[in-house]
């Protein structure tokens, strides 16, 4: 079966690849966390990412659990080619759409009110949260890199808990690197970062297109 040549190793450095590609996009809250460093603080845009992750996470079980119970049928290798080839399409029009979509338009007004770090963070996940549609990027990522341990509480748990540190890695490092260029940042640069992260995706996708008609996959 596919999955019993899958480490735990290979299960956190999937799980973080998965967290940072999922979180990296500048959807509402990307523009969300950028403006809070830009007008309250580093950390303010930080834990605003935080509450993405954890909305994050949620999604990411929900696909998880909902993939699992048909593990019967993906363990087939037959089947996981499909799998991952349809993952790698997704992720394509996924990167596509990234690529050409304007984040700008998702600014809102600076608030004059700073709130406390629980409040930004819990409207950092409510603006995730309210958008289901991860699910989709998730299946397309947990087939794209075979991401499904059944019957492997630790190691899927271990998966789990990667997911969310990429993502907070990431996050961090928006927050970061936002918080250091505050100065010399323009608005044109959320655009400009979105079509790189696009860009990134979309040769991600076409690579793991080719590994999988190539045969050349590990999975």
């Amino acid at each position: 079966m596919w999955f019993e040549q899958v480490s735990t190793l290979d299960l956190i450095l999937k799980g973080l690849i998965i967290g940072i590609v999922s979180s990296a996009p500048m959807g509402p809250v990307g523009v969300l966390c950028i403006q809070r460093v830009l007008n309250k603080g580093r950390w303010y845009g930080f834990v605003t990412g935080v509450g993405a992750a954890f909305s994050d996470i949620i999604y990411a079980l929900v696909t998880g659990f909902g993939m699992s119970f048909v593990v019967e049928f993906i363990e087939d290798k037959t089947t996981m080619f499909y799998l991952q080839l349809a993952g790698s399409v997704m992720l394509f029009f996924f990167g596509l759409y990234t690529f050409r979509t304007n984040p700008v338009n998702s600014m809102r007004p600076p608030s004059n009110r700073k709130g406390t770090l629980i409040h930004n963070m819990v409207t950092g996940f409510l603006v995730t949260f309210s958008n289901p549609l991860i699910i989709f990027l998730f299946v397309a990522l947990f087939a794209r890199f075979a991401f499904v341990v059944p019957d492997h509480l630790l190691q899927q748990s271990l998966g789990y808990v990667s997911i969310f540190i990429g993502a907070l890695v990431w996050w961090f490092a928006l927050s970061y690197g936002i918080a250091k260029l505050k100065s010399r940042f323009e608005v044109k640069g959320i655009w400009m970062l979105n079509k790189v992260i696009g860009t990134i995706v979309i040769i991600a996708a076409v690579l793991g297109l080719f590994i999988t008609l190539t045969g050349l996959s590990l999975y």
